[in-house]
């Protein structure tokens, strides 16, 4: 009967691809994890340092949900997801269905609070941060890759860098300028 959430469960098993070579393999849940925490940093420095209204829940609760539909579909590479328009669309078709198919896994009672954050309203603030928290997940993946000696992150980290580093978003450069610099240190430089 509650089958969601052993379909959730999944996301430790299912790996995240890239066309690049990785050398540290990372799931979804993982990645997820580091995306909702990323995204309530953000929030919180949205709220506290530039008067901003947004909803630190919501944005919890739709990163730890952003990707739901990989259960079913796995992930497909970024550059192969946006190589056209119909690509795109056909992909963003597939991931509603493979959430939907799962949400009408829920008891009814259940399916319209989940539905709020596994299928979301794309226009929010809280949305746009979660998709900012995603971009910085990635950036931080070439840093990790990079750290790790593998070359082959070095032109997506710039790119990516480049995309962060010029986002009009207070919260994001912030972040950037001001967070993301001690992504770089060792632990023992952290201490």
């Amino acid at each position: 009967m509650f089958k969601f959430w052993a379909f959730l469960n999944r996301m430790k098993f299912i790996k995240r691809w890239s066309l690049m070579y990785s050398v540290k393999e990372e799931n979804i849940m993982e990645h997820s994890w580091q995306v909702t925490t990323i995204a309530h940093a953000l929030a919180l420095i949205k709220n506290k340092k530039f008067g901003g209204n947004i909803d630190e829940k919501k944005v919890v609760l739709l990163a730890q949900y952003h990707e739901t539909g990989e259960v079913i579909t796995g992930d497909l590479p970024t550059p192969i997801k946006y190589f056209n328009p119909e690509i795109k669309t056909a992909y963003k078709g597939l991931e509603k269905t493979a959430c939907e198919r799962l949400l009408n896994m829920l008891p009814e009672e259940l399916k319209e609070e989940y539905t709020t954050f596994v299928l979301p309203d794309e226009e929010t603030e809280e949305y746009k941060i979660v998709k900012y928290a995603d971009r910085i997940s990635a950036y931080l993946k070439c840093l990790d890759e990079l750290k790790s000696g593998n070359t082959e992150y070095k032109k997506a980290e710039k790119a990516i860098g480049k995309e962060l580093l010029s986002s009009k978003r207070d919260e994001v450069k912030f972040f950037m300028n001001e967070c993301l610099p001690a992504y770089k240190l060792t632990l023992d430089e952290l201490d």
